[in-house]
């Protein structure tokens, strides 16, 4: 793989422009990510207005835990529906479908007189988050370049962070309204920020790869001298999407016709039906990484903050939700500095480090809760240990395990497979998420609150040696080389940057 000219010309490239980020790119990848502050501000504000929303509505603990987690159900949904869109669409009007879905969720969820309404519009947020999660990291990728796409893949993830930092402080701010109108404006206040981005993305370039993918050749050239730090490194990238498209490298034509299939049955087929080992690899990655993601307890954390701080021994609202802005600005700050590093220590240094980290902080957090509600007087030190057992469960997660699980399933696959495949990681994600958030009540009410952050100890022993077996490192590779580093006669390499010698 080292001999290809592919891969030499492409560090040569990078190599007389130093490994700047260019500029273009990242500013257009930082638009697509506004679709993810939207959805991060949904999530944050919700864990702080299910609050005001069961006083008001009055509501039951189970209606609490259907609202949080059917946002998930219908995310799941939109995922699934988001990869045909996007490849029949395009990446650039996919997020116009989603924002529009934010939008009219946001004025259903800011009207709602009632909880079926309330739940109408949490359902239509969410197919608007299925979308947004599959289609921002999937243009970011397409967009950047091998040197810098780690970074720019996970700015919709910082953007997440941002946007649940925001929810919290929102939270805090509003509470002060009166009951019936402060969860309203907590939720519909997210339908400005989906009007604007609706119609700002118009204005920005669509993926080159969608673009060489439908045969619009003249297109993609002129988008890949923008995004491109030279011409040279844009002519090489031009050349090695077009081989990954089946299209002639020395073709010049600006327009050809689409040398095959490029959504429905067919791709379905490639991944599900028929897909060659390195596919199926791929695939196997895709789906343990997003379940993972969820299944070892972050959305227990996140939505349900409030609650595991009040289990801890905090009562007054006031510190309930400033507890939770200290949760949003660890994610966010921690996941500020891995957007730094993921480009520079690779993706499984820090996956395996975030892992084992976890494993102790909820370790750790098991230990605290289950302290503080057999404890017969209040315990000092359990409480101390939730509060920092919790915030650094939040950090090693947004160091490697948040990011990781954005840019790698979306610069692993093919390019004919790519949007489906990452729809189908997202549909993982989404249907985890859910089963967490609804589950969630019902499984610490049964096994305590401690025993269920045991479980979710457990869980991430199991999800660290997944990563360890079956991730290898993409750091540095073109797209176009991935199958080639997921197919069997790549393992000869037994760097342990790399991976290990085990096939699924």
């Amino acid at each position: 793989m080292e001999e290809g000219k592919g891969v030499v010309s492409m560090e040569e490239a990078n190599g007389e422009n130093g490994e700047g980020i260019n500029k273009y790119a990242c500013g257009c990848a930082a638009v697509a990510a506004m679709i993810s502050i939207i959805f991060g501000y949904d999530t944050g504000v919700m864990s702080g207005a299910m609050i005001f929303i069961k006083e008001d509505l009055k509501v039951n603990d189970t209606q609490i835990s259907v609202l949080a987690g059917i946002l998930n159900v219908c995310a799941l949904v939109g995922s699934l529906a988001a990869g045909r869109t996007s490849d029949f669409l395009g990446r650039r009007y996919t997020i116009v479908v989603a924002s529009i879905m934010f939008l009219v969720g946001s004025v259903l969820m800011g009207y709602a007189p009632n909880y079926p309404i309330l739940l109408t519009g949490r359902c239509t947020a969410g197919v608007g988050v299925g979308y947004a999660l599959m289609i921002a990291p999937v243009y970011s990728a397409e967009i950047s370049s091998p040197k810098s796409r780690g970074f720019i893949t996970s700015l919709p993830e910082l953007g997440i962070s941002t946007g649940i930092l925001t929810g919290y402080l929102a939270n805090y701010f509003m509470a002060a309204l009166p009951l019936k109108l402060g969860w309203r404006l907590m939720l519909g206040i997210a339908a400005v920020p989906s009007l604007g981005l609706a119609i700002g993305i118009l204005k920005m370039p669509e993926s080159p790869r969608w673009l060489v993918m439908r045969g619009r050749l003249g297109e993609a050239k002129r988008i890949l001298l923008k995004v491109s730090n030279s011409k040279e490194e844009a002519q090489i990238r031009f050349r090695e999407i077009k081989l990954a498209a089946g299209i002639d490298e020395d073709c010049n034509e600006d327009s050809v016709k689409p040398p095959t299939s490029t959504g429905g049955g067919g791709v379905w087929k490639e991944l599900l039906l028929r897909p060659t080992p390195a596919v199926r690899w791929m695939l196997l990655a895709t789906i343990g990484i997003h379940f993972f993601e969820h299944a070892t307890g972050i959305e227990a954390v996140m939505l349900f903050s409030p609650r595991i701080l009040k289990k801890a021994g905090v009562t007054s609202k006031d510190k309930l939700l400033l507890g939770t802005i200290g949760v949003g600005l660890t994610k966010l700050t921690f996941m500020a500095s891995s957007t730094l590093l993921i480009d520079r220590v690779g993706r499984r240094p820090l996956l395996l480090t975030s892992t084992a980290g976890m494993i102790a902080a909820l370790t750790g957090l098991g230990i605290g809760l289950t302290t503080v509600e057999n404890a017969k007087e209040k315990s000092l030190w359990a409480l101390g240990l939730c509060f920092v057992s919790t915030y650094t469960f939040v950090a090693f997660f947004n160091i490697g395990v948040a990011p990781v699980t954005w840019v790698y399933p979306v610069e692993i696959f093919p390019l004919k497979l790519r949007a489906q495949g990452a729809s189908i990681g997202v549909a993982v994600n989404r249907g985890t998420n859910a089963a967490i958030s609804i589950s969630f009540i019902p499984i610490y009410k049964a096994i305590t609150i401690g025993g269920s952050f045991f479980m979710f100890a457990g869980i991430s022993v199991v999800a660290w040696f997944f990563f360890y077996f079956l991730l290898p490192e993409t750091k540095g590779k073109p797209l176009e080389e991935m199958e080639e580093l997921f197919t069997r006669g790549s393992r000869s390499n037994k760097s342990k940057n790399v991976g290990v010698e085990i096939l699924p």
